[in-house]
């Protein structure tokens, strides 16, 4: 199962299912499974890259590539040839917290 925004698309049997939320795929997919039958479920997290980063966080890449060598950015999964790769979650949840701190700063 994986999710492809903005649906989650799982497989069983060789049949694909697209709902628009987990719990929605993981209900179809017990339905098309079968009451008794075992549901082995494996979900593959979202993964990003610097450019992917950059723009979810409204950024350049080079600013991205300044917070990650100074250490304040969220640890990466991964260290690939083509580069550092994060899961999406990680890093949407590090720009929230940045929000909440730039607002406070701002509100003092």
């Amino acid at each position: 199962m994986h999710h492809e925004p903005p649906v989650w698309v799982g497989r069983v049997r060789g049949r694909e299912i697209k709902r628009r939320t987990r719990d929605g795929c993981l209900n179809g997919l017990r339905r098309l499974a079968g009451a008794d039958a075992l549901l082995w479920v494996e979900v593959t997290p979202d993964v990003v890259g610097v450019s992917e980063a950059a723009t979810i966080l409204g950024w350049d890449r080079r600013r991205v590539a300044t917070y990650v060598s100074r250490g304040a950015f969220p640890e990466p999964i991964a260290a690939l040839a083509s580069g550092r790769v994060w899961r999406r979650e990680d890093v949407e949840a590090f720009g929230r917290d940045r929000l909440r701190r730039k607002g406070r700063r701002i509100a003092r």
